[in-house]
């Protein structure tokens, strides 16, 4: 159990008898009194988010959720199909609305996940920080304007639209980053 002033972005506690992630946190001193720490948590079973504050050294019950590896299969109608990777006969189905619309836009069928599990119920999933995907639609380009190094949207296998570099084409696979949603660089053929 950490105390409240040893906690982390990103870790994972118990608040309310459900599983919460540190979104934010902030430490504070005022004079004479102790230190506080104010946290904002998403309650990853509900969606909501709420804020609190605690003394320094108040204890926060750690959350026992795992990070196991999911391989993402396909998507039909709105529910994205995953199995765990160790057993390919379990299949888990999540709604467009677990994944969270940022992510959903980059998953392509065999892509291994990170899946956060509490209680056999998957509450988020990770995608890889870079990942390739072929460009299916992009504007043409025009010799000369790659020299200003301006940028276009493309659109990619998966159908999500990003900017590149003008000089991307249609049938290019292009490096992309799942968290920012960026492209990154693009990726020679055959490579």
């Amino acid at each position: 159990m950490p105390a409240a002033n040893e906690v982390s972005k990103d870790d994972i506690v118990m608040l309310n008898g459900a599983p919460h992630k540190v979104l934010e946190l902030q430490h504070r001193k005022m004079a004479r009194q102790g230190a506080t720490v104010a946290m904002k948590f998403k309650n990853l079973t509900s969606g909501s988010t709420v804020t609190r504050s605690f003394n320094a050294s108040e204890r926060l019950e750690d959350a026992d959720v795992e990070k196991r590896p999911f391989l993402f299969l396909y998507e039909h109608r709105g529910e994205y199909c995953f199995v765990p990777s160790h057993n390919r006969s379990q299949r888990v189905l999540l709604s467009r609305e677990d994944i969270g619309e940022e992510k959903a836009k980059f998953l392509k069928p065999n892509t291994e996940v990170i899946a956060e599990v509490f209680d056999e119920k998957i509450l988020a999933i990770e995608l890889p920080i870079k990942v390739e995907y072929e460009v299916r639609e992009a504007p043409p380009s025009i010799k000369g304007d790659t020299a200003a190094g301006g940028t276009k949207q493309v659109k990619l296998e998966t159908g999500a639209v990003i900017a590149t570099p003008l000089f991307i084409n249609a049938g290019d696979v292009v490096r992309v980053n799942t968290v920012k949603g960026e492209y990154v660089e693009r990726v020679e053929k055959g490579k």
